[in-house]
């Protein structure tokens, strides 16, 4: 599996294209101006002071995985220091969903899979007007999140902790639309069409969903093209650790692999 991701990584790295290569006005913007939008922002700081301390905490948890589980890490008694380094999101790809997020200004956001809430973090600085709904499956790694949340000062978000397929049917049918959806947990075909499917009735032209690690598994590599090719999908952005996708009425339907 390693193998087979290496080699895939490869493939991207050699089919993908700069800003340059892109000729859709849209997605020039967006990877010109966000995408690849590397500057210093004081917002960042607090954040990765906060996953600095989770990279030397020595506490342990019980991790409940409801999901595809860990390429790594498939033991249940885990220090969080572990957690931190293994599944946390890289600090560039959190700042490019910040980045996503500034650029985008949702008015909702809900997030699969809280992990330790650095990533939720970076989309409640973002966009501190937004109303931020994030559902994780394990309850201890949900303590140790929202108790960063709690050190941060960010009082946007709310947590819920359960069964994704229990939580997010009901969080689709309260919303009155779907603004910005990042979906970081049980990485399977089955479940991730789900999700895709289940969100579907509530997007509209200015949606954005963002699918994680959509080369984790052939499963993974299957939902992303069965997604790219739904007939409501206009623009995707294949940045190979997520997978961007688009619902705009004005643009034409093509699907884009941009290095990053």
């Amino acid at each position: 599996m390693v193998f087979q991701f290496a080699i895939d990584y490869l493939k991207h790295r050699i089919t993908a294209k700069s800003r340059h290569g892109t000729h859709s006005p849209f997605v020039y913007k967006l990877t010109d101006e966000v995408i690849y939008d590397f500057s210093v922002k004081n917002k960042y700081d607090d954040i990765e002071k906060q996953r600095k301390k989770l990279l030397v905490d020595d506490s342990i948890i019980t991790v409940t995985d409801l999901g595809a589980g860990s390429h790594l890490n498939k033991n249940r008694i885990k220090k969080v220091k572990e957690i931190a380094k293994n599944a946390l999101k890289a600090p560039h790809l959190a700042k490019l969903i910040y980045r996503l997020v500034a650029f985008q200004q949702p008015k909702n956001i809900i997030e699969l899979g809280t992990c330790l809430g650095i990533t939720t973090a970076y989309l409640a600085k973002a966009q501190p007007a937004a109303a931020i709904l994030t559902i994780e499956g394990c309850p201890e790694t949900a303590k140790v999140a929202h108790q960063n949340f709690m050190e941060l000062g960010l009082n946007n978000i709310e947590l819920q902790v359960g069964n994704f397929n229990n939580l997010l049917p009901t969080a689709i049918n309260e919303a009155e639309q779907l603004d910005f959806v990042y979906i970081d947990g049980n990485h399977t075909k089955e479940a991730t069409l789900n999700y895709f499917n289940w969100c579907l009735p509530k997007l509209h032209e200015n949606s954005l969903l963002i699918f994680d690690d959509i080369y984790w598994s052939e499963g993974m590599k299957e939902a992303w093209a069965e997604i790219k090719n739904h007939p409501q999908v206009t623009v995707t952005v294949d940045l190979f650790w997520i997978g961007l996708v688009y619902f705009k009425k004005d643009q034409a339907k093509e699907h884009f692999k941009i290095k990053f």
